[in-house]
């Protein structure tokens, strides 16, 4: 690769960033007020109907000392339960709240609806090609 390539691909993910709002902190890119973090949890804890701490680190790819934090928020604005798991004491279980639930459903609502919105602006013939390339660059992302 050369340096333009590079430097073309970093101002395409830049302008990404910016254009799908991922540089405002305290705003999901569907406009839901909490920080990116905590909607990644909050989905991540639905899927399953409940998970562990350290389950949940590992798929945000976030340090255990970040997630506690994360946690914390959580459990602090009412979405999230947090208990020992039944078949380890020293592991904590995560579940969403009612309010947590309601939050997470909303959540999807408009993650859904801006997706749809921004699929919307692209021809159909070209959403295949597009899909492949996110997901290219997601896993060379990863594989670093």
């Amino acid at each position: 690769m050369t340096t333009d390539d590079a430097r073309a691909i970093r101002d395409a993910v830049s302008s990404f960033v910016r254009a799908f709002g991922l540089h405002r902190p305290e705003q999901t890119p569907c406009g839901q007020q909490m920080t990116v973090s905590e909607a990644h949890a909050l989905t991540e804890i639905q899927r399953d109907g409940g998970l562990r701490q350290a389950e949940l680190a590992r798929r945000l790819r976030l340090e255990k000392s970040t997630v506690s934090r994360l946690v914390g928020q959580l459990v602090g604005r009412g979405w999230v339960g947090r208990a020992d798991a039944a078949d380890d004491g020293r592991r904590i279980w995560l579940t969403l709240t009612e309010q947590g639930v309601r939050v997470a459903e909303r959540l999807a609502q408009a993650r859904d609806a801006r997706f749809a919105a921004l699929l919307d602006r692209i021809p159909p013939d070209e959403r295949p090609a597009i899909l492949s390339a996110v997901q290219r660059l997601a896993e060379a992302a990863d594989d670093q």
